[in-house]
C-alpha cells in the first residue's frame, strides 16, 4: 500500500490553498468539524479497508494497493 498526492500539480495547489484558508479543514466540505480536519476520518476508514483503493474525498491523496 502506498499513499501519493494527486498527480495533478495545479490541483493538489488549489486544494492545499484552500486548507491553508480553511485551518487544515477540508475545502471541499462546509462545516468545520473534526472529522473533516486533513487527512480525514472518511481517508483514514479507506486506508484502513484493504479492499479500497482510490482518492480521497477533495482528491489530494490517493491510495495505491501497489508499493
Amino acid at each position: 500500500m502506498k499513499i501519493r498526492l494527486n498527480e495533478d500539480k495545479e490541483l493538489v495547489a488549489q486544494i492545499k490553498e484552500g486548507l491553508k484558508k480553511k485551518g487544515g479543514y477540508c475545502p471541499c466540505r462546509l462545516e468545520k468539524k473534526e472529522e473533516y480536519r486533513c487527512m480525514c476520518d472518511e481517508f483514514k476508514a479507506q486506508i484502513a479497508d484493504p479492499e479500497f483503493e482510490g482518492y480521497c474525498h477533495c482528491m489530494l491523496y490517493y491510495k495505491s494497493l501497489k508499493d
